[in-house]
């Protein structure tokens, strides 16, 4: 096993800082890269950090993360949250801990946030805290 985190980021997370900014916060994808890179580097872990449109993709990065032996996934899934079950049989075949991660509280917001494919299968989940959500899913890496 690496130290390596894989922070795995969905659909229109690449628009950060100029999508609605009252719900995501005015933090962009880099900014919150940089300072995961920052309390990982404090932690002892590397940070591998990526971003995509495309459901396959994801999965994909999924395997890829237990392949190589990552010590786990930080996935913020987006939008696919409430609508993969391709993420969710992913994340039952891996053997890697995945922790959901959301800026904003899903459970807060229209009805159909509230279902997560993704945490029902997690090993935890942190929502609601802006990028700070981030954060606290790295620190929670120590306790998996």
């Amino acid at each position: 096993m690496t130290n390596t985190i894989y922070v795995l980021n969905g659909p229109n997370l690449n628009l950060l800082g100029l999508r609605e900014p009252d719900i995501y916060g005015s933090d962009t994808l880099d900014d919150i890269a940089a300072m995961l890179e920052d309390c990982a580097r404090g932690l002892g872990y590397e940070i591998d950090m990526r971003q995509t449109n495309h459901e396959g993709m994801l999965v994909d990065w999924l395997h890829e993360a237990q392949a190589e032996g990552a010590k786990a996934v930080l996935l913020n899934a987006g939008a696919y949250t409430h609508t993969s079950i391709a993420l969710l049989d992913a994340i039952r075949a891996i053997r890697t801990p995945v922790i959901e991660v959301h800026l904003s509280d899903p459970s807060t917001r229209e009805e159909f946030r509230h279902l997560s494919y993704v945490g029902m299968t997690a090993a935890k989940t942190v929502q609601g805290l802006g990028a700070r959500s981030y954060i606290v899913a790295l620190e929670a890496v120590a306790e998996l």
